[in-house]
Parts: structure tokens; sequence; C-alpha cells
């Protein structure tokens, strides 16, 4: 039987902790899902135009097999840099895959077209 948690809501589940921000003015934000352990992602990519970021990590034939965060973003192309800036601070906390010395954090991203209402 499947069980929702208290509030049926993505921070029910432990070791995930969700950050927003939001521009009003801007009428555009960015969600950020931090893993306290790297965890296993799937993803479906659909849509004539869909911007996305390092989802084609997730393809199981592909090397990486977890993740450390995940940014869903408006600004359409100009979202996906939000990623960027997870990564740099999950970096700075020596999180992410060892490659030669370094860290490596696996921060996949999507957004969404908003730039017609403002994004």
């Amino acid at each position: 039987m499947f069980r929702t948690g208290p509030r049926n809501l993505i921070t029910d589940v432990a070791g995930l902790t969700v950050g927003n921000a939001a521009d009003a003015r801007l009428k555009s934000g960015v969600t950020v899902v931090l893993c306290e352990e790297p965890a296993v992602a799937g993803v479906q990519v659909l849509g004539g135009a869909p911007g996305t970021r390092e989802t084609d990590l997730l393809e199981p034939q592909n090397s990486i097999a977890t993740i450390h965060a995940v940014v869903l973003s408006g600004g359409s192309a100009f979202g996906l840099d939000a990623a960027s800036g997870v990564q740099a601070a999950l970096r700075e906390k020596n999180i992410g895959v060892e490659v030669g010395g370094f860290r490596v954090p696996i921060v996949p991203a999507a957004i969404l077209f908003d730039l017609r209402n403002g994004g």
C-alpha cells in the first residue's frame, strides 16, 4: 500500500531539502532539490524545444549512477545557469563525484519557457 508523508509533499522525503526563490517583478523563479546522499534519478524529456542540462547523464547506459541536486527553473534557456550556482556551492562543500582529484557535483536541470510572461 502506498502511503504519503504527513503533508504529502516532497519535503516529507527524508534526505531531501527543497529551496525556492522567486522574483515577482520577473514573474519567474527557481527551485532546487538537494540530496543529503547521492540519489538515483531518472528523467523523460518531452516537448519540441526542451531546455535541459545534464539530463543525458541519467540514461541507464551512462556511467553516472547518482545525482547531488536537481534544479527546476524559469527564465527559459537563461534559467539553466541556475544549476551552475548550485554546482559551485556543492563543490565548495566537497560534494560530488571524484574525477581525477576533483569533485564534480552532478546537478541535472530543466527550465520552463516563461519569457512571454516576463520571466
